[in-house]
């Protein structure tokens, strides 16, 4: 990761790329014997590589996604090239918006799809999210406060370890919360 250009921007940055590989390292552990060792090294791979050099805009994110696969190929570890086509299969779908049904996905890659999606629930969620993403698309906190209900609403994460972790109790209170930070900057 030291070899990533998008350390430091905004929402694209160190902080979501390790909370997502912190949420697949979980899940992980939940499913235990579900994923075997090399399925759980894949999928850490491809959550350190999903993001890696993102420039930082949104839009384009099929290209981003080929960038990341760049940086991945550039630096993948040598014991690793022979999985180099499974960890690039777990990177595709995290294109946004998705192209790929989540029904199609193995289960590392509804993983890494359900933690890349779960941002909003992170502690630093106003300011990774909300300021992160209003400089990347070029809007303002505001509009991307507006845009939290819907996101929230229509989230469905694919896994059990997903469901279990982000209930609908969770998003429901999120979505308070989002509605609740409207308020107070309409006032």
């Amino acid at each position: 990761m030291m070899y990533a250009k998008n350390l430091q921007n905004p929402y694209h940055n160190f902080r979501h790329v390790f909370h997502v590989v912190w949420l697949c390292y979980t899940a992980c552990l939940f499913y235990g014997t579900k994923l075997t060792p090399r399925e759980m090294r894949n999928l850490l791979i491809a959550a350190m590589f999903h993001d890696f050099d993102h420039p930082g805009k949104t839009g384009n994110d099929d290209l981003n996604i080929e960038i990341a696969i760049r940086g991945l190929r550039k630096h993948l570890a040598q014991e690793d090239v022979g999985h180099l086509s499974d960890i690039e299969a777990l990177i595709r779908p995290t294109q946004f918006p998705y192209v790929i049904d989540v029904s199609t996905l193995s289960l590392s890659g509804q993983i890494l799809r359900d933690a890349d999606a779960s941002q909003a629930f992170s502690v630093a969620w106003v300011q990774q999210i909300v300021f992160g993403l209003a400089e990347e698309m070029g809007t303002t906190p505001h509009n991307v406060f507006a845009m939290q209900e819907g996101f929230l609403t229509g989230l469905h994460f694919a896994t059990e370890w997903g469901c279990e972790t982000f209930t609908q109790k969770i998003i429901d209170e999120k979505v308070e919360e989002a509605k609740g930070y409207m308020g107070i900057i309409q006032e």
